[in-house]
């Protein structure tokens, strides 16, 4: 689509005999809401009536002008200047070199205002006040008039004066723009100062200055330029650039108008580039309406509507001329309502973004989606393989698609690009879900992330997806997964949508071979924590069993690794470990050590579990661990019912354990007969005898010691493990009962050692004690005399020459005391020591 930014309209033409055409010869328009007033070359004012309608693309048949009234001015002379006052309902008419005014609908003279004479030019504007202020040029002197027109007269108010006769001028409010023969200058209507812009090198049909709205004047400069000059004598736009044979130029926002021999040329004020040419033989002149261009010849009228500037963007993205799109976009904002103007920003951004999409460059199409707003299923409609993603009823607002490329023949010809496509579909995705965008379609948007993460084999994003709250249709998504064989990533899904059966069976599938998927390691392992986590406790007793038979150590977490409100009855989960022994074992440890549970049953079922556990291998080499918690329990425990384990173990070669049973029953004696003769072990007895005697009064441990010395004495071969016995625990014995225990055939060479040993422990053990005897009663003292302090309550002040009253000698030393009359003395005076 070819990009115009006008279309033409032919609104009037004089058809009446050649005579007659030549008489009206069209010098000068003007233009106010539907009236149209035609200056002609023989002093004529003409008003005609634009009828017809006002669509968005008028066309000839829809414009119809209707001839209303005419004015002879006199005899000879052309109509110059038009120039309609609405306020007043004034139409100005430049004749003769005089002003006149007419009523606009009656082309009546105004009878109270007289003309004004001798004027070459004039314009017209609002004050800042609101006034109407006319602006004339003297054909007489090089000076400007400025007059107030009223409903009944005008009131000259100020002259400026100029250096050189106005040629052309404009006005904006209280600047007035002007050109000369060589140079363009601006006035200050209120002060009278002149500042000259630029010079310039046109002859007088060249030289062009309008208003350019908003502050702004366009005039024809050197070099070509069409500059663009503020109020304040600024260019703050850049200039453009134009033909050599201009003889007018207007502005029409975002656009200038300019003519030329044959050409109409049509050119953007935002980024300065040549956008349309229009033919028009000879055309003498233009004239700036709200409603467009009027571009007039001799016997024609024209009127150059602008295009919508929505079609005006879609022709320029249609043609790839994204950049000039965005510009027009920006450019019109502020003369655009809100509503329509965001409307269109989203539109024309999004035909941006397929613009970029289709060249490839995603980085700035996903950008330009993201802030146009787009629909994510607009783009899943360009995707061949994601179309069964939509909803039956989805239907494209997108009227029109620029389809520069077939993604369903890229699909099949060229997969390394189709798979950048895919790549670039799966960030957009990704970018919008979750946010405005996504709310539309969430369900549209998950199914196809699932799809282009399956496809992509992006094993760590579909996981995340499918294991996350979301919308996927179960219908479209579960036979994709099945079909790529993403079995883990299946169950995932049907686990986040309630289905927490179908998620353990698919996955029990692939834990028992059934099911290939590479893409999970553990999948056991996820099976135990899901079941660990789940609330609903059917399901986790129909896949108990099956966790079980697989591995009972780490499926026992099933029971364990629950949160505390959410754990199963624990007499059905003992009942129903029965059949797997460490299992229960676990789950038993779980309960006494974790939950410190203090029931009986517990604490006897966990220790003949490790009786069981033992005893089924014994013949291993490495019964350290389970013997070793077995000890410890009996040890440790005061829940358990000691007589019913010793008989489950007693006729058992488990010896140390049989020990720590006697031990808790009080009989140390016995326990130490099975350590040193059953068990052959006399490191343990000596052990037993420390580990027993823990917390216990130091006598108890001293016949302990000797229960295993009498033990020892009474076997001939473990005499010299007796002598042993004495010598490394001399502490743990007094000499006096040894002696009258040993064998008279025992010599003090074999127990110096021991005898040695023994004197300096009881030595050191009678020194200590008297030294805490000593400093118990130095502790006793001082709260004697803190409480005799406290008792009495009194003060004492001991003066420098204080003397004892009873040595009579100075008392020097800080510490003193006072007898029962209240005197100081000496405490050695005083009897206290």
């Amino acid at each position: 689509m070819a990009f115009k930014a006008f279309v033409t309209s032919h609104v009037y033409s004089k058809q009446d005999a050649s005579k007659e055409r030549d008489k009206f010869s069209v010098q000068c328009v003007e233009w106010f809401d539907k009236n149209l007033y035609v200056g002609t070359k023989h002093a004529a004012v003409h008003h005609l009536i634009l009828e017809g309608s006002k669509s968005e693309n008028p066309s000839p048949d829809q414009t119809k002008t209707r001839e209303c009234r005419s004015r002879k001015l006199g005899s000879s002379n052309a109509v110059v200047q038009l120039r309609a006052v609405p306020h007043f309902n004034h139409l100005l008419v430049l004749w003769d070199r005089s002003i006149t005014a007419l009523n606009m609908f009656s082309l009546e003279s105004v009878p109270t205002m007289k003309k004004i004479q001798q004027v070459s030019l004039f314009e017209v504007s609002k004050s800042e006040e609101g006034e109407v202020l006319m602006v004339t040029s003297s054909s007489r002197r090089k000076v400007i008039h400025i007059h107030l027109v009223r409903v009944d007269r005008w009131e000259l108010v100020k002259e400026v004066a100029l250096q050189q006769d106005p040629v052309a001028l404009a006005v904006d409010g209280a600047t007035l723009c002007v050109a000369t023969c060589d140079r363009y200058l601006l006035c200050d209507m209120e002060t009278g100062r002149s500042e000259e812009l630029f010079p310039h090198h046109h002859n007088k049909q060249r030289i062009i200055v309008s208003s350019a709205g908003q502050g702004e004047f366009l005039m024809n400069g050197p070099e070509s330029l069409g500059m663009f000059v503020t109020k304040a004598g600024t260019c703050q736009r850049p200039p453009l650039q134009w033909s050599l044979e201009v003889q007018a130029a207007r502005v029409c926002f975002p656009y200038v108008l300019t003519l030329q021999p044959h050409m109409l040329f049509v050119y953007s004020i935002l980024d300065q580039r040549h956008k349309q040419t229009v033919s028009q033989h000879g055309a003498k002149g233009l004239l700036s309406t709200p409603d467009g261009v009027i571009v007039f010849t001799e016997t024609d009228i024209f009127i150059l509507h602008p295009v919508p500037v929505a079609e005006q963007i879609q022709a320029l993205v249609g043609e790839k001329r994204v950049q000039e799109a965005l510009t027009l976009l920006e450019g019109v904002q502020r003369h655009q309502p809100l509503d329509s103007y965001k409307e269109l920003q989203k539109a024309v951004t999004c035909l941006a973004g397929f613009a970029h999409f289709y060249q490839q460059d995603f980085s700035e199409a996903k950008d330009l989606f993201i802030k146009g707003d787009l629909d994510p299923r607009e783009i899943l409609l360009l995707y061949p393989d994601l179309r069964q993603c939509l909803s039956e009823d989805f239907q494209s607002q997108l009227h029109q698609h620029p389809k520069d490329q077939d993604l369903q023949l890229l699909w099949a010809e060229d997969t390394n690009t189709y798979t950048h496509y895919l790549n670039f579909l799966r960030d957009f995705l990704l970018a919008v879900r979750g946010t405005e965008q996504d709310l539309r379609c969430t369900a549209e948007v998950d199914c196809a992330l699932l799809r282009l993460y399956t496809e992509l084999r992006d094993t760590e994003r579909l996981r995340e997806l499918v294991s996350l709250p979301n919308e996927c249709r179960l219908d479209y998504c579960v036979p994709v997964l099945e079909q790529q064989h993403r079995f883990f990533a299946l169950g995932c899904l049907y686990q986040s949508h309630g289905k927490q059966m179908e998620a353990l069976e698919t996955w029990m599938k692939i834990v028992d071979g059934l099911d290939e998927d590479p893409s999970c390691s553990d999948v056991y392992g996820h099976i135990i924590v899901t079941l660990s986590e789940l609330k609903d406790k059917g399901t986790v007793w129909k896949c108990a069993d099956w966790t079980l038979q697989k591995n009972p150590e780490i499926a026992v977490r099933i029971f364990t690794r629950r949160l505390p409100r959410d754990l199963l009855e624990t007499q059905d989960v003992l009942t129903f470990l029965e059949k797997y022994l460490v299992a229960l074992i676990l789950y038993l440890e779980f309960l006494i050590n974790d939950l410190c549970s203090e029931e009986e049953s517990h604490h006897n079922r966990l220790a003949l579990a490790y009786v069981t556990q033992t005893l089924q291998k014994e013949e291993e080499e490495d019964l350290n661990p389970t013997i070793g918690k077995l000890q410890h329990l009996l040890w440790e425990s005061e829940f358990y019912d000691i007589s019913t384990v010793y008989e489950a173990v007693k006729s058992t070669a488990l010896h140390s354990v049989k020990a720590i049973l006697l031990g808790r029953l009080g009989k140390h004696s016995q326990a130490l007969q099975v350590l040193v003769h059953q068990e052959q072990n006399l490191q343990a007895a000596l052990v037993y005898c420390h580990r027993a005697s823990r917390d216990q009064e130091p006598q108890f441990k001293q016949a302990l010691m000797m229960d295993l010395l009498q033990i020892y004495l009474d076997s001939e071969e473990l005499i010299n493990n007796a002598v042993d016995l004495l010598n490394d625990n001399p502490q743990a014995f007094t000499a006096q009962t040894v002696i009258q225990l040993l064998p008279d055939s025992w010599s003090v060479q074999l127990l110096s050692r021991f005898l040695v040993r023994s004197v300096r422990t009881t030595v050191h053990q009678r020194r200590m004690v008297k030294l805490q005897k000593m400093l118990v009663q130095a502790e006793l003292r001082r709260h004697k005399v803190a409480w005799q302090m406290q008792a009495s309550k009194m003060k004492f002040s001991l003066g420098k020459e204080q003397a004892c009253k009873v040595c009579q000698t100075v008392i020097a030393e800080p510490a003193f005391a006072c007898n029962s009359h209240g005197d100081i003395v000496h405490i050695s005076c005083s009897g206290m020591i």
